[in-house]
């Protein structure tokens, strides 16, 4: 089995350093550009490597010794008014995918969805009830940018941040280009979906400083999503996937202020309410019928900063914030697919609170020095056929610091260590677990080399997560058997990357090494039910190249991932023994081209390799074979006018030209063809 694996990432590495080479070869544009070192480099500070053009579908960065990607959502190809699922499926090396809960999930480099961090505005959303966050209900308007980091980029980022974490900003990250501007937006599909959508910056300069105020609100609509053609759906109605449907208001808005000084204050909000269904999964007898009747969520940050200040030492900076993350939810869970007899009900509140207290301060001209205070306090209620009522509850908290160092020939090395620690009450009735504690650890390094158009980087890391109030004691409404005696994960993790960047071309190749110790996985028992159990060990292995370009008008990026993800227990006798949902080769192509007549055309290919699941009836591995979506769009801007919105852009898009049928997981595929139509006025 070793030799094997050698033999594996050997022909992987190979392959990969082949197409670099050729790569390099081929463009050779006549200038160069150059990136300046930076004076002070923040650790946990996503920057960019050279730049591409504001038209660029995404950007390669680095961040700490850890590979990362910047995406603006103006430029991916979805509909005007779209949810961060929708981003997230465009975003090269994460794995989405609905559950049969009817929430999406995320994966990156082998891991579950619970060890993917996700901070709107510095909130970190996934410590929570579920630790984890559905990003198909999370509106996306408002949003400016979204920051992948394949790695951990720094301890200071709080508890339980593992294998990833993704950056929402929505109003914290600066003034940049922000612009007086309102703007409206609708769109439609063949299949009855129809969205709204308006949103307005304003910009004022003061005696004081400067003052940027951003809100907008959003409706969307549909009676269900298209069927593929190939897959069979028994209760479906009109080709639409039974029980699909979904109804959403949201809303958000931020305001800050920032002085000439640099000191500044933050607040930004966001929001939805929904009512939706729950689709059956249709590779069992006995799926779930559900319904969420009632959703919403809610979450708030309130930040401020000194900014750079001089001190008897050098200088430094002091910054706060306060989050609130919380919401509710209601379920239904019917008798038959006619879904008109409640047979149970369940309804979750969550209020969660974090705070967080962040400190630096140069060390010499050439260092840094940082530390991060944070804490979690998750309230989570249940109730169960409205008669039933627990209380549950978790505190988590992180002492961290790190320090980062510019050293000679352009090179910075980050040294950081983390103490995390997690605290049950008793919960539900149930003993309390005690206080957990744990400690974590990243080293990571970056160089320039070859006049600066090549950055080599590497990073080492060790962090836990400790078990979500959710995997400890639901049933998810007789689904689940609680398992209260869950131990903490624990992650090693490693990473050597480069990156390559001339004039508008850029390369960036990634080898990956995870080991996740006590991972926690679900089973299926004797009765038909899922359970979470530790397992002894996930292993990821594997190799990640992203290619990206622009030439007369048009954007190409490519992406490549090639992974190996073991599970290892040698307790088990039997069951299933393959990790579910993790394909070793997935693929994506994206191209923007400019077409006559002020025509863009957008293009879009995604496959997704082999990959396995557990079927909770069988107690074995189920396979999901590969598929390639085809996604196609044209879009154009027309100038009617001057002043207030003088523009209008239309954007027609085929979805799923082939109308394959794409498997998010066993029973749950993802939408059949699709046509739409967008359209934005500004």
């Amino acid at each position: 089995m070793k030799s094997e694996k050698q033999r594996w990432l050997a022909r992987a590495l190979i392959h990969t350093t082949l197409l670099l080479l050729v790569t390099v070869t081929t463009f050779q544009p006549d200038s160069l550009v150059a990136q300046e070192r930076p004076d002070s480099i923040r650790p946990d500070t996503v920057f960019t490597v050279g730049g591409l053009v504001v038209t660029a579908l995404r950007r390669t960065t680095v961040a700490g010794g850890a590979s990362g990607i910047i995406a603006f959502p103006e430029s991916l190809a979805i509909e005007p008014v779209a949810t961060f699922e929708d981003a997230l499926r465009k975003l090269p090396f994460v794995l989405v995918r609905q559950n049969s809960r009817g929430m999406a999930e995320i994966s990156v480099r082998g891991s579950e969805s619970r060890q993917v961090a996700v901070l709107l505005d510095g909130v970190p959303l996934t410590l929570a009830w579920d630790h984890r966050t559905d990003p198909a209900v999370i509106p996306l308007m408002g949003v400016r940018d979204l920051t992948l980091v394949r790695g951990l980029p720094s301890v200071l980022s709080g508890p339980n941040v593992l294998g990833g974490v993704v950056e929402v900003d929505l109003g914290r990250g600066g003034f940049r280009d922000d612009r007086d501007d309102l703007r409206a937006s609708v769109s439609v599909d063949n299949v009855g979906y129809r969205a709204v959508g308006a949103s307005g910056v304003q910009v004022s300069d003061l005696s004081s400083g400067h003052l940027v105020f951003r809100a907008g609100a959003g409706f969307r609509s549909r009676d269900g999503f298209a069927l593929p053609s190939a897959v069979v759906d028994p209760s479906s109605e009109d080709n639409l996937r039974t029980n699909s449907d979904v109804e959403e208001v949201n809303g958000f808005g931020a305001i800050r202020w920032e002085s000439y000084r640099g000191s500044w204050i933050s607040l930004s909000t966001s929001g939805f309410r929904a009512e939706r269904g729950v689709p059956p999964e249709l590779h069992v007898q006995e799926p779930r019928l559900w319904r969420y009747p009632n959703e919403w969520h809610a979450v708030a940050a309130l930040s401020a900063g000194t900014g750079q200040r001089s001190t008897p030492w050098g200088m430094g900076d002091l910054e706060a914030s306060v989050g609130f993350n919380g919401g509710r939810q209601d379920i239904e869970a019917f008798g038959s697919l006619d879904y008109d007899e409640v047979v149970e009900t369940e309804s979750g509140d969550d209020r969660n609170l974090t705070l967080r207290l962040l400190g630096e301060h140069t060390l010499t001209s050439r260092g840094q020095l940082r530390a991060a205070l944070s804490y979690a306090d998750v309230n989570h209620t249940e109730t169960l056929d409205e008669v039933e009522r627990n209380e549950y509850r978790q505190r988590l908290w992180s002492l961290a610091s790190e320090t980062a160092w510019n050293l000679p020939k352009t090179t910075q090395l980050t040294v950081g260590v983390a103490l995390d620690g997690a605290d049950t009450p008793e919960s539900g009735g149930k003993p309390p677990l005690g206080r957990l504690w744990a400690w974590g650890g990243r080293v990571g390094v970056s160089t320039l080399m070859l006049n600066q158009d090549v950055q080599l980087h590497a990073s080492v890391s060790t962090r836990a997560r400790f078990p979500a109030l959710r995997e400890l004691y639901s049933g998810a409404l007789g689904r689940f058997e609680p398992n209260p005696d869950l131990d903490p994960e624990r992650l090693n993790a490693a990473e050597l990357g480069a990156t390559f960047k001339r004039s508008g071309i850029e390369v960036q190749a990634a080898l990956f090494r995870h080991e996740l110790r006590d991972a926690v996985v679900r089973t299926s028992t004797p009765e038909g039910q899922y359970r979470r159990i530790n397992r002894d060990m996930i292993n990821s292995t594997g190799i990640e190249l992203l290619l990206g370009g622009s030439y007369a008008g048009a954007e190409i990026q490519g992406d490549i991932m090639l992974q190996h993800v073991t599970v290892e227990d040698p307790a088990a006798t039997s069951g299933p023994t393959r990790p579910e949902h993790m394909p070793e080769f997935t693929a994506g192509l994206d191209l923007h081209a400019s077409l006559p007549l002020g025509f863009r055309g957008l293009a879009g290919l995604k496959h997704t390799g082999d990959q396995y699941c557990v079927h909770p009836e069988l107690d074995t591995d189920v396979a999901l074979d590969g598929k390639t979506r085809i996604d196609l769009g044209l879009r154009r801007d027309w100038q009617v006018g001057q002043g207030l919105w003088s523009d209008i852009r239309t954007t027609l898009s085929l979805d799923n030209l082939a109308d394959v049928a794409v498997f998010d997981q066993c029973g749950m595929p993802q939408p059949g063809r699709t046509v739409r139509l967008g359209i934005e006025v500004f």
